[in-house]
């Protein structure tokens, strides 16, 4: 019976190659097009639009495929497939397994090129200045809140925010040794570490040597090497270093979320379901800021977020980011932004919830 199952499994699988192959012939010829006009590989509006569509025939098949379940499958599919279009470089916030790099991977591909960097005005020059195509750098965390540097980089460089990736940050235990009772030392950022105590507690890990790493996938790879200690790091630098999982999530607080953003050169198209960010200065005076979150109101714009940043000159003046929702080509949105000096636009692209 199990053998039966296994080769239905196996006439199926043979099918999906063919298909896949048959995609991907396609996919070439839409790369010598857009070779040809220069056009963007990576549209996150089309993407959306594909899964979807995919979504509807899966819930009206009653298939056992979920929406999560068919992004899963497909990001990697269109990851694969722009590769296959046009090689382009990543950068992100470095080193290799860390969660930016985790981030980066799942829009970008398991076979990405991509380019670490250690820090994340750096990722902005690297954008900015045409060494890669792409960058992505978080932005703000739930429990944490907003990454000054990214805003303040946002407003210095001329690059534009296509995409933006809300991504569970889950912290796990790795080890070469399977028994934990047997550890000296423990291996982690010292952040990842004190949202930790809990597990650490329960598993009677707090007297354990712990050792402070600049990174979580630096401690990855110091247990790599140390068959006497563990490493407190993401999964995903667990398996650059092929360390073997003996946890998944460890972390006290298991709603921690950070929101990361895709910035490159150009704009995206409007996908009906879009976020736009801007930088807003507004008149050092009572009720300046009242006003323009009045024509945000009068326009039937909903405001998602708003952020005051140092201007960083002699004053103690500030900027406002601001997110909404909406597309900068959409008309209310244009009334707004168009032909006005105190705004700057950031970038439209697809909601990432």
């Amino acid at each position: 019976m199990l053998n039966d199952l296994r080769k239905q499994i196996d006439e199926i699988d043979n099918q999906l190659i063919t298909l896949l192959n048959k995609r991907m012939e396609v996919v070439k010829k839409v790369g010598e097009f857009k070779n040809s006009s220069n056009a963007p590989i990576y549209r996150p509006e089309r993407e959306k639009e594909i899964i979807d569509r995919l979504t509807k025939i899966s819930e009206s098949q009653n298939g056992l495929l979920k929406k999560e379940d068919i992004e899963a499958i497909f990001l990697e599919i269109f990851a694969t497939s722009r590769n296959l279009e046009r090689t382009e470089r990543v950068a992100f916030l470095g080193p290799l397994g860390t969660f930016t790099h985790q981030a980066a991977e799942s829009r970008f591909g398991a076979t990405g090129r991509y380019l670490p960097l250690l820090n994340i005005e750096a990722v902005f020059k690297s954008v900015a200045f045409k060494e890669s195509k792409y960058g992505v750098v978080p932005i703000e965390n739930n429990t944490e809140g907003i990454v000054g540097v990214t805003l303040d980089s946002l407003k210095k460089y001329d690059v534009k925010i296509v995409n933006e990736i809300y991504m569970d940050i889950h912290h796990s235990f790795a080890s070469l040794c399977s028994d934990v009772t047997k550890l000296k030392k423990i291996y982690s950022h010292p952040q990842a570490y004190n949202q930790c105590k809990n597990f650490l507690e329960e598993h009677n890990l707090l007297d354990v040597e712990f050792i402070p790493t600049e990174s979580t996938a630096k401690a990855a790879e110091l247990a790599k090497i140390d068959s006497t200690a563990g490493a407190i790091c993401s999964h995903i630098a667990a398996k650059i270093y092929q360390v073997p999982l003996l946890f998944a999530k460890i972390e006290d607080n298991q709603a921690n979320k950070t929101r990361f953003i895709v910035i490159s050169d150009y704009k995206t198209q409007k996908s009906g379901n879009d976020k736009t960010s801007i930088i807003a200065k507004t008149s050092h005076k009572s009720g300046a800021l009242f006003e323009l979150l009045k024509e945000f109101k009068e326009a039937n714009i909903n405001l998602t977020k708003i952020e005051s940043r140092p201007l960083k000159d002699d004053t103690f003046h500030s900027l406002f980011y601001i997110d909404f929702e909406g597309h900068i080509d959409d008309d209310n949105v244009q009334k707004i932004i168009n032909n006005k000096d105190n705004i700057t636009w950031l970038g439209s692209y697809v909601k990432g919830e």
